[in-house]
């Protein structure tokens, strides 16, 4: 395959063109879903919490504006930490790590997936 093959597949996309979701309370969601990877724009409101959770993909989350405190590992254990991030912050969480998050104020992030899902933590069951 020529790289220059899927030029034509190319997408360009505009935030402010994506609507919304509101997977979990406080928290507003766009996405693009790629072949192989995931963002999602989230625009988090103070007090917007979720749970510890894992899942099979590899996440990076990007703080752009705000903080957002994560809780890293299995509650209880030794590996257990919390990691507070501020705008240009950067978290990466390894497939299948246990991992929940607590906006200390109004926080925009981009979470980066790999492989894409249509579900992710914050999505209600």
């Amino acid at each position: 395959m020529n790289k220059n093959d899927n030029v034509s597949t190319a997408s360009r996309y505009d935030w402010q063109d994506i609507e919304a979701d509101h997977p979990i309370e406080r928290a507003a969601r766009q996405r693009i879903i790629g072949e192989r990877m995931m963002v999602s724009r989230f625009v988090l409101e103070p007090g917007f919490h979720v749970d510890s959770h894992a899942h099979d993909n590899e996440q990076i989350s990007i703080v752009l504006e705000g903080r957002l405190r994560f809780a890293i590992g299995e509650a209880g254990t030794d590996g257990h930490r919390e990691e507070t991030l501020v705008s240009g912050q950067t978290m990466c969480i390894p497939p299948n790590v246990p991992h929940g998050a607590t906006a200390l104020e109004r926080t925009t992030v981009l979470d980066l997936f790999s492989p894409p899902s249509q579900k992710t933590g914050v999505d209600r069951a």
